[in-house]
């Protein structure tokens, strides 16, 4: 325990400790040493979090879309201001390295300069009437309470993501963070406070007792639409009980991508991508590869600059001077990579690069994982079906488009999928088939805060980022008019 009780829940405004004086410690996943403390708020905590916001809706719905857009342009400068002071901490908190971290922080930022323009574009229609004595009009007005559960994989970007449009449709929130992460979202909060959103517009309670916080957000009347990135199955449970309730909800949950490779592409140049968009965060993202699918007779050449290039990666702490690989974010992260090499292997696979937990010199510790390229990966195998969520790129070559889209396809996650080839019938044919909400034709990064993101199928409903990204926070309103 610390000498003070942490104060990192934030209600109506005010920072403060658990009603019991609960904490629980923060590690860095590199070395698993203790590098801060956050409060452990329970259901009580978060009710009154709930009421603040409640409080304050009026008020903030109340507000002018020019208003709230300049809230959001400021909070975008201050992020921006302290944008190596952020990509230090998440850095030490999640373990990415230094530069992926700089980068993701001016993601972050570009939510919050896109929704205040978005803000200001809330607009409704007029629609003709049959009759002659009657007009109709919308409007589009905020749902109200809102409630945001964040991943700790991006714990700041995923924040803005999802405050921004509602902050910028006159929505009030409740924000739980990751338990691994919310030294992060302290900082995205004093970002938000300093920028002048008004007390009980944003609140936020940080906890491991995730079911508390969640059965509070879930039956209270008050919270109308639920938001949440995380895995698949927590996913599928809360919309099933947002039901008791009729919340709003979009999730974005796991995938389990396709990454496919045609004859006419340059292996060497697929292989490149591959390795960049497969090892990113080590390749804790919903969007990196889990399936690498080459067409045969540009197999070999493939795999050959793929190796090398996974090779040369670095492993190490994020604050190191050339690391490109970070660990991973616990024990059990680790423990699933050692799992599905080992099934794979057992299974004839062939590991060409790692394939094994290290140890990193000067750290204590236990979560690195050696970058691994796995060839002639079969259907039967784990990894083919099971997300990775870690830095194993898995390769299969394949001998026909309609043989390569059914294996892409066979898969009950529909997030990003990849596709590689020189031919525009070939993309458009290929990416009309496929099953996935986004998919980069020779693109690695089909991400962008002006772009629409999410899934189909086990992989989510709804959409962030992008004109559809504030819809999700708004309701329309039909007015009739006699004449």
């Amino acid at each position: 325990m610390a000498d003070e009780a942490a104060q990192t829940l934030y209600i109506d405004g005010k920072w403060r400790a658990a009603d019991d004086g609960g904490e629980f410690p923060v590690h860095d996943p590199s070395t698993g040493d203790v590098i801060g403390y956050a409060s452990n708020g329970g259901r009580a905590e978060s009710e009154d979090a709930i009421a603040a916001a409640a409080a304050a809706f009026e008020e903030w719905a109340g507000k002018t879309p020019y208003q709230r857009a300049a809230i959001l342009s400021e909070a975008h400068a201050i992020m921006l201001e302290r944008r190596e002071e952020l990509a230090q901490l998440m850095t030490l908190e999640q373990g990415k390295p230094l530069k992926a971290s700089r980068n993701e922080v001016t993601y972050a930022s570009d939510f919050l300069s896109w929704f205040a323009e978005e803000a200001k574009r809330i607009s409704g229609v007029t629609i003709p009437s049959a009759r002659a004595d009657q007009r109709f009009v919308t409007m589009r007005q905020p749902v109200g309470v809102i409630a945001a559960i964040t991943p700790w994989n991006y714990p700041i970007s995923m924040i803005t993501r999802k405050l921004g449009p509602a902050l910028a449709a006159g929505c009030t929130s409740v924000l739980k963070p990751a338990n691994q992460t919310p030294l992060c979202a302290v900082a995205v909060l004093r970002v938000f406070e300093d920028a002048g959103v008004p007390p009980g517009v944003i609140n936020m309670i940080t906890s491991k007792r995730s079911s508390e916080v969640g059965d509070a957000f879930l039956d209270s009347s008050d919270v109308r639409k639920l938001t949440f990135t995380g895995s698949t199955g927590v996913g599928k449970m809360l919309t099933a009980r947002a039901g008791a309730t009729l919340k709003r909800v979009s999730v974005e949950l796991g995938g389990h991508a396709p990454f496919i490779v045609f004859p006419d592409a340059d292996p060497v140049r697929a292989a490149k991508g591959a390795a960049l968009v497969k090892f990113l965060n080590a390749g804790q993202a919903c969007i990196s590869p889990n399936r690498i699918y080459v067409h045969r007779s540009i197999y070999d050449a493939f795999l050959t600059t793929l190796q090398e290039r996974v090779a040369a990666l670095r492993i190490g702490k994020g604050d190191q001077d050339g690391v490109t690989i970070g660990p991973l974010i616990d024990d059990a992260a680790t423990a699933k990579m050692v799992e599905q090499v080992e099934d794979a292997r057992s299974k004839g696979a062939r590991v060409l690069v790692g394939g094994e937990r290290v140890t990193v010199d000067g750290l204590t510790g236990k979560n690195f994982y050696s970058p691994t390229v796995l060839a002639d990966v079969t259907r039967d195998m784990v990894i083919s079906h099971e997300e990775t969520f870690g830095p194993i790129a898995a390769v299969t070559p394949f001998d026909d488009e309609d043989e390569v889209i059914r294996l892409a396809n066979d898969t009950e996650y529909g997030l990003a999928a990849y596709v590689y080839t020189n031919d525009l019938s070939t993309a458009i044919r290929v990416t009309e088939k496929l099953r996935f909400g986004m998919v980069g034709v020779n693109d690695i990064n089909p991400t962008s805060a002006a772009a629409p993101f999410g899934g189909i199928k086990s992989s989510g409903l709804g959409r962030e980022g992008g004109y559809e990204g504030i819809n999700e926070y708004l309701d329309t309103k039909l007015i009739g008019i006699a004449i």
